[in-house]
């Protein structure tokens, strides 16, 4: 998106300032893809960051599945010993960690999107790299070349205008636009479950909630016995 743009922005620039100022081209090119590596240096080191974090928000949901899941097995150990009140608090533990695994969901599934784009992005700028560096010698010779030409028709009388322009423009079409340190994760809101008996109205949905889940787990075990 506007990662590119902005790199892009910056190369041109560089580039722009270089041509403008350089008096060995060779120096140049060697230059900007000295830069385009330090830029690939750190976009890896942000994908670094990136997984990590991906890796923590799976260990949360999976962590708040098991609390669910342990929750259930409680209110079930607690309708085998005849306690309804017991199991509707342990339901009521559940109903929570239900919310807690839908919360931690949308975390994971989002900070695994954005690393799966910061990923395709940085092996991209890895192929346009590589691209560039093998253009190299390429971009040296005709830069060389250029010069002579130039050279040769000034000697001759004639200027050749064009010269630089053809150059900045072969330059600025074959090099890649760095990848800069981006946004990667969207801003991750905190999970407030709040006071359980300061509003009524929520009490009487968690309530619902727990009704719902004893009927459900009532029935079941009703099958199995």
């Amino acid at each position: 998106m506007g990662i590119f743009n902005r790199i892009g922005d910056i190369i041109k620039s560089n580039v722009n300032d270089l041509i403008d100022r350089a008096e060995d081209p060779e120096k140049m090119v060697k230059q900007i893809i000295i830069d385009m590596q330090k830029e690939l240096k750190k976009s890896t080191e942000a994908l670094g960051k990136a997984k990590t974090s991906e890796r923590l928000a799976k260990r949360q949901y999976e962590d708040a599945m098991k609390v669910s899941a342990e929750w259930e097995s409680k209110a079930k150990s607690a309708l085998q010993a005849g306690d309804t009140e017991l199991a509707k608090k342990a339901l009521a533990k559940k109903v929570k960690a239900d919310e807690d695994v839908a919360n931690y969901k949308e975390m994971y599934d989002t900070i695994s999107t954005q690393t799966e784009a910061i990923e395709n992005q940085v092996e991209a700028v890895k192929a346009k790299l590589d691209e560039a560096k093998s253009r190299q010698a390429m971009l040296i010779a005709r830069s060389q070349m250029a010069d002579t030409k130039k050279n040769l028709a000034q000697s001759l009388g004639g200027i050749d205008s064009s010269s630089s322009s053809e150059k900045f423009n072969r330059m600025e079409e074959k090099i890649i636009r760095k990848e800069a340190e981006a946004d990667a994760f969207a801003d991750i809101a905190g999970t407030d479950s709040g006071n359980d008996d300061s509003d009524e109205f929520e009490k009487l949905q968690t309530d619902s909630k727990v009704d719902a889940e004893l009927q459900r787990l009532m029935a079941e075990m009703g099958k199995n016995n």
